[in-house]
């Protein structure tokens, strides 16, 4: 598959999958997955990254703590679009910032940890001029898929992914961790652990030496508290890749008005689709969101008129395409030099 550092080979797809499994697994055992070299592994990690086309994201899951979920849409004029979405990216409460449709109207997801934190966000930090015509919210109440576990990357047998796969968070959630103290003291999460989480959003394979020194610790400290928060499943990490660097060429946001008796078959049905990448029931005028990732526009129509038309409780469906993402997981990072 081309992209800015050539072809994706085998190996390359393999390293996509099992970072995807887990984003800090050791190149020694990605490559023993793979069969190849642990040196291998690794220059193919150092040359996508550095091109800009991959990257490990560390990213806060506050749904483990109770955090509000929302994805927005604002409608401007096209001259605002662009540094509009370059203003949403810049903030550390923002991901997937993309510009849709024609390239005036920007979606970002964002989330806040208290209602007065939304209410900031949606009332008072939102842009507020004249060239934004539209401003929507959408609290996201429940997810049936998400990135994280996306089909497109996937490319490895039972047996190799069950190499690399991590130890899953605990059954209870944060609370069961809630004991153990982060490098200053304290309670699961607090702002002892921000430059924790500082260093693995612009770098999830950050080393413990580099973790320890943000956060004022030992190596040892950053070792035990990462595994912590991993436990809690309040740390994730997502694998920060262009769909089209994978093959697919077209990027679409569905919004959909679906029966509220078949909500949630629905939306259970479509996460099962290779396409979908995120499936969220949503509030306000439409009630399901999801995210699709095709190979071409061919192929993008042939899911909406195949798949989606097949699930009759979708009473009407509005999709907006990608034209340009800015930011996906993780801290909005400097483009690569050309």
């Amino acid at each position: 598959m081309k992209t800015g550092t050539g072809t994706l080979d085998d190996v390359d797809h393999g390293l996509v999958h099992a970072l995807q499994i887990d984003g800090r697994a050791p190149f020694r055992l990605i490559g023993e997955a793979l069969g190849v070299s642990e040196s291998t592994v690794a220059r193919r990690y150092r040359r996508l990254r550095s091109a800009g086309t991959l990257r490990v994201a560390g990213t806060l899951n506050g749904a483990r703590l109770g955090h509000h979920a929302w994805t927005i849409r604002l409608r401007c004029t096209p001259d605002a679009a662009g540094p509009l979405a370059t203003a949403l990216a810049a903030r550390t409460d923002t991901s997937y910032v993309h510009l849709l449709s024609g390239g005036t109207e920007i979606s970002c997801s964002a989330q806040t940890p208290t209602a007065d934190e939304s209410e900031a966000l949606l009332l008072h930090k939102l842009p507020r001029t004249a060239r934004v015509t539209s401003v929507s919210a959408h609290l996201l109440l429940d997810h049936y898929a998400l990135p994280n576990t996306w089909a497109g990357p996937a490319r490895l047998t039972p047996e190799q992914t069950a190499l690399l796969a991590p130890p899953g968070p605990l059954a209870g959630g944060a609370d069961d961790a809630a004991g153990e103290a982060g490098p200053c003291g304290g309670a699961l999460v607090g702002p002892a652990d921000r430059p924790l989480f500082d260093v693995l959003a612009r770098d999830g394979r950050a080393g413990y030496p580099e973790l320890a020194a943000a956060a004022g610790c030992s190596e040892s400290t950053a070792r035990r508290r990462v595994a912590a928060l991993r436990r809690a499943g309040v740390l994730t990490f997502l694998v920060d890749i262009p769909p089209a660097a994978l093959g697919f060429r077209a990027e679409a946001r569905l919004w959909m008005s679906v029966r509220p008796s078949r909500l949630t078959a629905v939306a259970a049905a479509m996460a099962e689709h290779p396409e979908v990448s995120l499936v969220a029931l949503t509030t306000g005028p439409t009630n399901l969101l999801a995210a699709v990732n095709c190979r071409d526009s061919v192929d993008l129509a042939r899911y909406l008129t195949g798949r989606i038309a097949a699930l009759d409780a979708i009473r009407s469906i509005e999709t907006a395409p990608v034209i340009r993402t800015v930011k996906r997981a993780g801290a909005l990072l400097p483009r690569p030099a050309r």
